[in-house]
C-alpha cells in the first residue's frame, strides 16, 4: 500500500504547528538548525516505501541511537544488563541527577541520559573509545542498508562541550561503582552516537527489525531473538518519551524513542518502521510537529499496540 497521499496530506495539515516548538538551544550545534522542517517516512516489512517534505534531509538522531546501543549491549552481555540498568518509566526529566543518587545510582532505564551511560560503558568493555564507535556506526549503517549515515562532528563536539550534566550524571555513576571504564571514554562513546546523522528514509529501514520480531525482513537476517525485540519495543513504549512515555502511548499507541534532535522512531509491529523529524521540541524534549504527526497517522491508519 503507498501511504505518500496519505503523508502528504499529514505533512500539509502539520505545517502550522512548526513554529510552536522550539529548537534544542543547549546544543550549539542544534540550536542553528532551521525548526520550519518537516520529514516522514513509512518503510513497511514488504519493503514498501513512502515518504512526505523533508523525508531525506539528514539530521542528528540523538536518543534515539539509544535503541540501536541497547540492542548491541543486549546482544554482548545478554540480561546481565537489568543488573545495572532498570526497565520502569522515569517520571522525571530525562538527565535528572536528583532520581539516580536517591535511587542509588541504578539508572530507571536505558533511555534516560544515565542509563545510556551504563549502556555505553557495557559496550566499552575496555576497548578504545574509537573502536566502539566505529561499531555503533557500522551496525547503524548495516540496519540502514546505507553506508552514507555518519556522525556528524561538529554536533558531537558541540555536546562535548556544553554536556556538563552529562559529565555530572557519569561522576556520579562511577561513584556508585556502575562505571567500570573512565568516565571519558563513556562520554566519548556516548557524544558520537548521539551526533549520529541520519534522514528520516534511513532511520525507519534501520528500525525495521523491530517491526519484524527481530527479524530484518528485506534482507533475511537474524538480528535479535522475538523475546529480545518484544522487550526492546516494550521499553520504547513505556521509556522512549522520557516524562512524557504514557501520554505518548495514551495518544498514539506505538513503541516510540524521541530525540532532541527533532526526530521519532515509532514502530507498528508487523506492519513497519516510522520516522518523522521536525526540529522543534515540546516542554517534554520531544518533537512537537512529530508526535502531533504521529497521532494523525496512526490514527489514520488504525495503527496501535492495543
Amino acid at each position: 500500500m503507498d501511504l505518500t497521499p496519505t503523508l502528504e496530506g499529514i505533512a500539509e495539515r502539520i505545517r502550522p504547528h512548526l513554529a510552536e516548538g522550539r529548537v534544542a538551544g543547549y546544543i550549539p550545534a542544534l540550536a542553528r538548525v532551521d525548526p520550519a522542517q518537516f520529514g516522514i517516512a513509512v518503510v513497511s516489512v514488504d519493503g514498501r516505501v513512502s515518504t512526505a517534505g523533508d523525508a531525506r534531509v539528514p539530521f542528528s538522531v540523538q536518543s534515539i541511537s539509544k535503541v540501536f546501543t541497547l540492542t548491541l549491549a543486549l546482544g554482548k552481555v545478554g540480561s546481565e544488563l537489568w543488573k545495572r540498568v532498570n526497565r520502569e518509566p522515569s517520571g522525571s526529566s530525562f538527565n535528572s541527577i536528583v532520581q539516580l543518587e536517591r535511587e542509588g545510582g541504578i539508572p530507571r532505564n536505558p533511555f534516560i541520559n544515565a542509563g545510556a551511560i551504563v549502556v555505553t560503558d557495557v559496550l566499552l568493555d575496555g576497548r578504545p573509545p574509537q573502536a566502539v564507535i566505529d561499531e555503533i556506526l557500522a551496525f547503524v549503517r548495516h540496519r540502514a542498508d546505507d553506508p552514507s549515515v555518519t556522525i556528524d562532528g561538529e554536533v558531537a563536539r558541540s555536546e562535548a562541550e556544553t554536556g556538563h550534566r552529562n559529565y555530572s550524571l557519569a561522576h556520579f555513576l562511577a561513584s556508585f561503582g556502575q562505571l567500570h571504564n573512565p568516565v571519558d571514554s563513556a562520554l566519548s562513546v556516548y557524544f558520537h552516537q548521539c551526533a549520529l546523522s541520519m534522514n528520516c528514509v534511513q532511520l525507519a529501514r534501520a528500525g525495521l527489525f523491530l517491526a519484524s520480531s527481530g527479524h530484518d525482513p528485506l534482507s533475511g537476517e537474524h538480528v535479535v531473538a522475538p523475546e529480545r525485540a518484544r522487550r526492546i519495543n516494550a521499553l520504547m513504549l513505556t521509556c522512549g518519551h522520557y516524562d512524557a512515555s504514557g501520554d505518548v502511548a495514551f495518544r498514539i499507541g506505538l513503541p516510540g524513542k524521541s530525540g532532541v534532535g527533532g526526530g521519532i522512531l515509532a514502530i507498528v509491529p508487523k506492519r513497519a518502521a516510522i520516522a518523522v523529524w521536525s526540529p522543534g521540541l515540546n516542554a517534554n524534549g520531544n518533537s512537537h510537529a512529530g508526535t502531533i504527526a504521529l497521532e494523525m497517522l496512526a490514527a489514520e491508519m488504525g495503527w496501535s499496540v492495543f
